[in-house]
């Protein structure tokens, strides 16, 4: 049995949102994908709802992580060399810093280790019971190795909440990353760790970086099964999609019954993203958050960390998707043909000079689902990519992988 988190205090509440203006130091400069504006307009828009004033709602300060934390994850060269690149500005090519993806830039470890004491304070509110749900939509950094920055990351914050929450008593802990590149960093962190399910859905790695989580990588010996990935085609859309979902995620955790769910949001799934090859809509990442939050409940007592993480369409896509999630973490979702607020269109035309979308929704607000449980078609890729994953980690959990073909 997992030891039981300590009760909840009389300051407990719904939703912490861990946010503090200097996240957005976060920045590898002027034409960078992964622009801080994206957070900014984010916060501002669930400002604008009211989300974030709502009775069950907090939004919390917090402390940067430590060596000793950053350590749960990353090797000490590595974070004296993410001090040293960031205190001189020089490039240090050994460790993934300075070049195109994860150029350096003055102040790296400091922002970066922001970010990953944003995501710890989460998993110790959800942990302790301070918070039922708990959010960071800065964070998600899930590429980072521990001896290297990747793909837009420096520091792997979902990794080292998992690991504090590891450290702290959990036995069992799920992560599921909807981002539309692979979670290869937070895969890596805990292959080998039987007590942590991950579970990626995302393009194929032929055709995406980081050219790795093909079904087959599904654990090392003593894990086996532990590691799952979805790899899907380009072109894939809301519909099947949220079918592969179905078919993967609920049967596994329902299977694992972690302690705590840890999700990371990448909303570069959506069709609009400059940088991947899937066709989500804002309407099918916003009932994939929806998903997510029901699972929390069944599997986990509740207990649900969500975090950020890729997402490069800065204005139309990124504030809209990561606003649904704090709505429905607060329990308060926003109906997909709500306005957006005038003036965060306003903010947002001063800011960046673009025309803001009007509407919470892509158009699409119903998603029609043919779950898995209605038959497998042998022609479709999308399942085709489902079938291989079911039948490589499936058998590890005692569960058929041809059920309800």
């Amino acid at each position: 049995m997992s030891s039981a988190p300590p009760p909840a205090s009389p300051n407990d509440c719904g939703l912490k949102v861990f946010w503090d203006d200097r996240l957005i130091s976060y920045d590898f400069g002027a034409g960078h994908p992964m622009n801080p504006v994206r957070v900014e307009l984010t916060m501002a828009l669930a400002r604008e709802f009211g989300l974030l004033d709502e009775t069950n709602v907090r939004v919390e300060g917090f402390e940067a992580a430590d060596d000793k934390l950053l350590g749960l994850v990353h090797d000490a060269v590595y974070i004296a060399a993410v001090k040293h690149a960031g205190d001189t500005g020089l490039p240090d090519p050994r460790y993934g810093l300075g070049n195109t993806d994860n150029p350096v830039f003055l102040g790296m470890h400091d922002a970066s280790a922001l970010v990953a004491g944003a995501s710890v304070a989460a998993a110790r509110a959800v942990w302790t019971g301070e918070a039922e749900h708990a959010a960071n939509v800065s964070g998600g950094l899930h590429h980072a190795l521990a001896e290297a920055a990747s793909g837009f990351c420096v520091y792997n914050d979902p990794a080292i909440a998992i690991a504090w929450l590891l450290a702290n008593g959990a036995e069992r802990v799920a992560y599921v990353d909807v981002d539309v590149h692979h979670g290869d960093g937070v895969q890596a962190a805990f292959y080998d760790d039987p007590r942590v399910m991950t579970i990626s859905l995302h393009e194929t790695p032929r055709t995406l970086f980081p050219g790795t989580g093909f079904p087959n990588e599904s654990g090392a010996p003593g894990a086996e099964g532990t590691s799952v990935n979805v790899a899907l085609p380009p072109g894939t859309g809301d519909a099947l999609w949220l079918r592969a979902f179905d078919a993967v995620v609920p049967p596994l955790l329902e299977a694992f019954r972690p302690d705590v769910l840890v999700t990371q949001h990448g909303c570069d799934s959506h069709a609009l993203d400059p940088l991947a090859h899937l066709t989500l809509s804002v309407d099918g990442q916003r009932t994939a958050y929806a998903w997510l939050h029901r699972l929390a409940h069944r599997v986990a007592g509740g207990r649900w960390l969500a975090t950020g993480g890729g997402g490069y369409e800065l204005v139309q896509v990124v504030p809209r998707a990561w606003t649904h999630l704090l709505a429905e973490a607060a329990g308060r979702p926003i109906e997909p043909e709500t306005a957006t607020p005038e003036p965060w269109r306003d903010f947002v035309r001063r800011r960046t000079a673009e025309i803001a979308p009007r509407r919470m929704t892509d158009g699409t607000s119903v998603v029609e689902v043919v779950t898995w449980g209605n038959g497998y078609d042998p022609a479709n890729p999308v399942d085709q990519a489902v079938l291989a994953t079911r039948r490589a980690v499936f058998p590890e959990h005692g569960l058929d992988p041809m059920t309800d073909l």
